[in-house]
């Protein structure tokens, strides 16, 4: 999902504030029978806390940087609605002194758009009904968080993001030589070009096996133009977003669709050096078609990865 990696912001820099003392984590307490799913910790690395909803230049977001916690529980049987089970979580964390920044469910919150915007652990371990979940982001001090909250058909979800930070402030101003010597060179290029104007690219040259997540070897032009892109943009965010056809179940689509945009995330990192901050990878299973799936032709078209800019360079 994540490397546990420090990814430079230009030109803005973190502020933090020396001799500040740590707030203590926010733990939460859950129904009986809850149990955690999976868990992930980062030392030190960039985060993007949504603080409004999602809108085609990609929402209100909080840019962050410190250490990073998520926590993914299940609560097996639990028939209670997102609602019942986000409701004393939220009534916890005023408790708690935390002051809620934004409190939206699925619709209001941008539905399909907003939750791939998340970076949540994967499924199964985390999983999220595109029509029925709930999101909260709050703050106290230099301690934020994010609480996604959803259910399947026998079990609620919670979600967890804390990171331990400030807001990210101007830098100072730089000398004209330090400017010249340290500045990337704008992009350009058919892919720089198209991405910042349509914010997105299908990454149509991608080979995998029929049902397999695995990349096939070989180079791909698009994956160099894209890490290209990403080398003189370190301000940019790219989520890279699976998709299938519509042969076979949308929970096993979703799935084997993240796993394909994680095999395409992981050649990045390793192949091309890319930043492991600068991208995620999400799945979206059958449920953005780009033409029909009532023909070979139209499948195959339907079977891809797309790079999703969602943070615009300035």
């Amino acid at each position: 999902m994540r490397a546990a990696a420090a990814v430079a912001l230009v030109p803005v820099a973190l502020m933090l504030v020396a001799g500040m003392a740590r707030a203590e984590p926010f733990a939460p307490e859950l129904p009986q029978g809850a149990y955690v799913s999976a868990s992930e910790t980062t030392p030190a690395t960039s985060f993007e806390l949504p603080t409004g909803p999602f809108s085609a230049a990609g929402g209100t977001r909080v840019t962050l940087e410190g250490a990073r916690a998520d926590t993914a529980w299940r609560l097996r049987a639990n028939q209670q609605t997102t609602l019942q089970i986000l409701a004393p979580l939220r009534e916890q964390l005023t408790a708690a002194g935390y002051r809620v920044l934004y409190d939206c469910e699925t619709e209001a919150c941008g539905g399909f758009d907003f939750r791939y915007a998340l970076d949540l652990l994967p499924e199964p371990e985390m999983h999220v009904d595109l029509a029925d979940f709930r999101y909260l982001a709050a703050r106290k001090g230099r301690s934020w968080l994010a609480l996604t909250v959803s259910r399947s058909s026998e079990s609620g979800f919670v979600h967890l993001t804390t990171l331990e930070a400030q807001e990210i402030t101007a830098a100072a101003s730089r000398s004209p030589l330090e400017a010249e010597t340290t500045t990337p060179a704008a992009p350009t290029g058919p892919f720089a070009e198209r991405i910042e104007a349509e914010g997105s690219v299908a990454l149509d040259d991608l080979i995998f096996a029929t049902g397999a997540a695995d990349l096939d070897a070989g180079d791909y032009p698009s994956l160099s133009a894209l890490a290209d892109y990403l080398a003189t943009r370190p301000e940019a965010r790219i989520a890279l977003v699976g998709h299938t056809d519509t042969m076979g179940g949308l929970a096993a689509n979703v799935a084997l669709s993240k796993r394909r945009a994680e095999a395409v995330r992981t050649r990045l990192i390793e192949q091309f050096s890319v930043a492991p901050g600068q991208i995620s990878a999400e799945g979206a299973g059958w449920l953005a078609p780009r033409t029909s799936n009532r023909t070979e032709e139209g499948r195959a078209k339907n079977r891809r990865v797309e790079a999703v800019l969602t943070s615009t360079p300035s």
